[in-house]
């Protein structure tokens, strides 16, 4: 279940469960897997404002692609964990969106991963930057 609180840049909260697959040789989650669950996060936080990304790029022509991130690993989350991917928008730009995003484990809400990742909307087509769609950008 998720969660938002008032506007686009307010917080918006998407459960994850640490999975076998998700893990190392060590036994916690493998360092990029923490991306993974970020872009899970922002592409439900783009689903809850009603906009699907096949459906931009058919219907607007747009894809997104990540243009910048900085991550802090604070605390291991291990197997069998529930997280919780918290995504805030931080910046809205004519072409582009920047989002803080940490990932808490539910049990005790220690932050193990706080990134700030950049990403910029570009036509699927030329692959160049170009503006948010109006929809978009009113709904941000």
């Amino acid at each position: 279940m998720s969660t938002q609180t008032h506007g686009a840049s307010a917080g918006f909260d998407w459960p994850v469960r640490v999975y076998y697959e998700d893990t190392d040789a060590a036994g916690i989650v493998f360092y990029a897997n923490y991306l993974r669950f970020m872009e899970r996060g922002r592409t439900e936080w783009l689903r809850a404002l009603g906009f699907e990304q096949d459906r931009l790029r058919a219907e607007q022509g747009v894809v997104f692609a990540v243009t910048a991130v900085d991550l802090k690993y604070l605390t291991p989350a291990r197997f069998n964990d529930l997280l919780t991917v918290r995504s805030s928008l931080s910046h809205k730009g004519g072409a582009s969106l920047a989002f803080e995003q940490d990932i808490l484990r539910l049990a005790d809400q220690a932050v193990c991963c706080r990134g700030s990742v950049k990403v910029v909307c570009l036509d699927a087509a030329t692959m160049r930057p170009r503006r948010l769609p109006d929809r978009l950008a009113a709904a941000i």
